[in-house]
């Protein structure tokens, strides 16, 4: 034990996984995320959490080291997949949702993103950087991640991948991918001095 009382054998404890799962089990009946109407307690959150990795992994194929972009306002999602992108081993790569297409595009290709969620305001952003990807770079899949508090988009057709149904397709008692040591990323950011 270290002086914070963590195992250092157990090398997420001092992560924001470690943080996550001690929230549920400390405070799990406390509110986690209000927004709007919608209000999840930290339990809620974790096996959020877990379904949405559960679901990367064995619905979508993500695997350890793959980075998953999100191109999305402060909204739950948002929040949630900064804990189940790392669950799901792979790396979170949050694009400002300020820059243009081209830039946008630029840090899709860079970063190798297989998977990108986005909000429906933001598609057409997407939309044109994804059509300014080089010949022969394959496009991340896109997830949409729909806000029932925004009513000036229409629902996603019955075949679309959301980001609910994509929660709703996961495990909650995923066994989640650990950091392999201190060393294994969780996050790639892109400053403006970068792009």
């Amino acid at each position: 034990m270290d002086k914070l009382g963590a195992n250092p054998a157990n090398s997420c404890a001092l992560t924001p996984l470690g943080f996550l799962e001690r929230a549920a089990t400390v405070f799990g009946d406390c509110p986690s995320v209000v927004y709007h109407d919608t209000v999840f307690t930290w339990s809620q959150t974790h096996r959020r959490c877990l379904r949405l990795a559960s679901a990367l992994v064995s619905s979508l194929g993500i695997s350890r080291g793959d980075v998953v972009s999100v191109l999305l306002p402060n909204v739950p999602a948002m929040y949630e997949m900064h804990f189940a992108v790392p669950m799901s081993g792979a790396v979170l790569n949050s694009i400002n949702t300020r820059l243009d297409a081209r830039t946008v595009s630029v840090l899709l290709r860079h970063s190798g993103s297989k998977l990108i969620f986005v909000d429906p305001a933001l598609l057409p952003v997407l939309r044109d950087a994804l059509r300014l990807l080089p010949a022969g770079h394959t496009a991340p899949r896109v997830v949409l991640v729909e806000d029932p508090h925004e009513k000036e988009f229409p629902p996603a057709p019955a075949a679309a991948l959301t980001y609910e149904r994509l929660v709703e397709k996961g495990d909650p008692e995923f066994a989640w991918v650990r950091p392999a040591s201190e060393w294994d990323p969780m996050i790639l950011n892109y400053t403006s001095g970068t792009t």
